[in-house]
């Protein structure tokens, strides 16, 4: 049984069992991390390509990409590859996953925090929800392919997601009819439409688990702990300044949890689970796990995507 959800344990978890020096061998593997040039992303890449994956880095931005790559070299001695990627745009989406397919990986899902409210993806979608949710599932069901070739050819029989949500995925629910403007997502504030988009993507882990598990697929989603990480750059000044040096911990300590997710003999059985700081199984929400939820969030997401 996971643990569940408590103020104390979200702000001060227990020590770690697993470090990043229990990462087994990962030559031969490829890994695929979104939003792999900054924070919690960067950090897992990182020690990927430290223990002999393959990593490729999908972001919107080449410089800041070839910046964090060329950075990570110099740290690792190996070299990532970039991979361009604006899950806003699902147009993008889809050429991206047309480049990659073929290729065996494993898919470590980051999205982005509190942008401006009226901001929407191009496809006219909430930007929070579009890139968080849309962008994420859509890309996941292009790959699926080269997952389930990953899975066939890997000693384990096993292909690894994890999805990343964070503490928001506690604190709200899905609100339909707010993916797009109009009454709902008006009434919504910025952090609402925030909570929200990361609560959906453990409900899409979870359904995601429970249809492609007998593929070879291990889908974990997890809360990686509340970091010092450039996602907090939408928060107003002053409270960004109370979080980043009162109640947050350094990056780092963010891929623990995601780390252990993708690569520990551990979590090989976990599919379907959600799991916590640092390194441990946990619970979020009742609702993350309601299969009627999941179903009508996944025939929604089909709709919109067309995938």
């Amino acid at each position: 049984m996971g643990q569940h959800f408590s103020l104390l344990g979200q702000w001060l978890p227990p020590r770690s069992h697993f470090s990043v020096s229990d990462i087994p061998d990962l030559t031969g593997k490829v890994a695929l991390v979104t939003g792999g040039n900054a924070g919690i992303g960067k950090e897992t890449v990182k020690h990927l390509l430290v223990h002999g994956a393959k990593v490729y880095i999908a972001a919107r931005s080449h410089t800041r990409a070839i910046g964090a790559i060329n950075e990570l070299e110099r740290e690792t001695g190996k070299r990532a590859v970039f991979i361009e990627l604006d899950l806003a745009n699902l147009s993008c989406v889809r050429k991206m996953a047309e480049a990659f397919l073929g290729l065996e990986h494993e898919l470590h899902i980051l999205g982005v925090m509190w942008p401006a409210h009226d901001r929407l993806t191009t496809d006219g979608y909430d930007l929070q929800f579009g890139t968080n949710v849309l962008g994420h599932y859509a890309l996941t069901k292009l790959l699926l392919p080269a997952l389930s070739e990953g899975a066939r050819n890997s000693e384990e029989g096993k292909a690894r997601v994890v999805i990343v949500a964070s503490m928001a995925a506690y604190l709200n629910t899905i609100h339909w009819g707010s993916f797009t403007p109009g009454p709902v997502r008006d009434a919504m504030s910025t952090y609402e439409l925030y909570d929200q988009s990361k609560h959906a993507p453990v409900v899409f882990a979870a359904e995601l688990a429970r249809r492609y598990g007998d593929h070879g697929l291990v889908v974990t989603s997890c809360n990686p702990g509340n970091l010092r990480t450039d996602l907090q750059r939408h928060v107003p000044t002053p409270f960004r300044q109370i979080l980043q040096y009162g109640l947050l911990y350094p990056a780092p300590y963010g891929a623990l949890t995601p780390l252990w997710a993708g690569t520990s003999a551990e979590t090989l059985d976990m599919n379907g689970k959600f799991l916590i700081p640092w390194a441990r199984l946990g619970e979020c929400r009742p609702e993350a796990n309601d299969p009627e939820i999941s179903r009508k969030l996944w025939k929604f997401m089909e709709k919109a995507t067309g995938v």
